[in-house]
């Protein structure tokens, strides 16, 4: 599958980014900048200069991250789809879920917690009485 332009280069900025290296450039700078105060008497052309230079970075990773960020989630929600699907017992409609809406996903989720807490009880109700006491014993300290 080719990737466009806008996908190579996300992915290569927000790798790039994410480097101790980068942090460290961006030390660099900022200490270079304030050195270089002195020489041009604090002006606010000086202090302009790195206003602005922060500003349009600031500005354009947010984009680049989003994006790598939103690439990220879909691959993500994609294989969790897939295994839920593979899953002869999990349940479908957790599929495709991260497009419910807040409600929806609300309501679903209270159902799948109401399920699992029946499942849970089961389990304990068939379950030695002893082992029972045992693991609630353990499970309070």
């Amino acid at each position: 599958m080719r990737k466009g332009f806008f996908d190579r280069f996300s992915s290569l900025i927000s790798r790039g980014a994410g480097r101790a290296e980068s942090f460290a450039l961006a030390c660099g700078l900022i200490v270079l900048w304030a050195i270089t105060g002195p020489l041009f008497g604090f002006s606010e052309t000086w202090q302009l200069v790195v206003n602005t230079a922060t500003t349009i970075v600031t500005f354009l990773m947010v984009f680049v991250l989003q994006h790598s960020q939103n690439k990220d989630g879909e691959a993500v929600q994609a294989k969790l789809d897939d295994l839920i699907f593979a899953i002869s017992k999990a349940d479908n409609r957790l599929i495709g879920a991260e497009n419910l809406t807040a409600a929806e996903l609300q309501s679903l989720r209270g159902m799948i917690t109401a399920e699992i807490a029946k499942a849970d009880n089961a389990l304990v109700a068939d379950r030695p009485q002893n082992e029972v006491t045992e693991n609630r014993g353990r499970q309070q300290s």
